[in-house]
């Protein structure tokens, strides 16, 4: 399962990032994660832009692009949703409290485009495929596996992702410790083998040291020396490698400052 040639409407189908250097960035995750990168393609702007599109045995995992002319948030992963029409989405959006930060607009022949926020102020994407349906490998070493929404707010992200996408939520654990994952009913995606229902899509966490956002977690063979990699390509190790009760995980960051996680390939 870890190929993918489509996804199902309200599914997390692509990570990407938009940066000041997307050569430079492009070179760190290369290095880091033994991507190939394809491009670069023009991107819509004013000046246009330039989009890497990174891919592991010939298959794409994730996008690298340049930071739009004025942007006013910092770079970070981004986390788009499959939809059936990003306006209709867009609107849906609005109406269940949350913003449209970016109107729809057209990325043609990859597909359409809105850049929303929750009503907490965390900020995603979502994608109506035309060419690019989304990531074609995952839930592989050095590929994307999921997003994690940080919140101060769960209870309110919840109601909001669940009127947009139809999202359901489970809460594993309890206090700090307590992981929700987000979950599309009747969906089969994921691994055979993981310990949570096929069903799940993300997952959120409360946060109040931080602003809300939503974050990009890839699979890693060896999370000590990947850690110590990013540090040897100019990146930082934001939390150490540490233990959880399914996986070791660190937090690092590129660079550029953009934050991610790394976890390790189950079994």
């Amino acid at each position: 399962m870890s190929q993918r040639d489509d996804y199902e409407p309200g599914v997390p189908c692509w990570v990407d990032t938009l940066q000041p250097d997307p050569d430079g960035a492009s070179a760190f995750y290369a290095e880091l994660f033994g991507w190939e990168l394809a491009g670069p393609g023009d991107m819509p702007g004013d000046p246009p832009g330039r989009y890497f599109v990174a891919r592991l045995r010939g298959r794409d995992v994730a996008g690298i692009g340049s930071q739009p002319a004025g942007s006013p948030s910092a770079p970070s992963w981004n986390t788009y949703v499959y939809v059936a029409s990003v306006d209709d989405a867009a609107e849906k959006a609005r109406s269940a409290g949350g913003a449209v930060l970016v109107a729809p607009f057209d990325a043609l022949p990859a597909g359409r485009a809105a850049v929303l926020a929750d009503p907490a102020g965390a900020t995603f994407c979502v994608w109506e495929p035309e060419e690019r349906k989304g990531a074609q490998l995952v839930n592989e070493a050095g590929a994307w596996a999921m997003s994690q929404l940080n919140t101060p707010d769960p209870e309110g992200a919840a109601a909001f992702y669940g009127a947009l996408f139809g999202w359901t939520t489970e809460t594993f654990g309890a206090g700090e410790g307590a992981v929700t994952m987000f979950r599309v009913p009747g969906y089969v995606g994921g691994e055979p083998q993981q310990p949570v229902s096929r069903e799940v899509i993300a997952a959120m966490a409360a946060a109040d040291d931080a602003p809300p956002h939503w974050s990009a977690n890839f699979w890693d063979r060896d999370v000590d020396a990947t850690a110590a990699r990013a540090v040897a390509l100019g990146g930082r190790v934001v939390a150490p490698p540490f233990d959880t009760p399914v996986s070791r995980m660190a937090v690092l960051a590129d660079p550029h400052g953009v934050s991610f996680s790394i976890s390790n390939v189950p079994g």
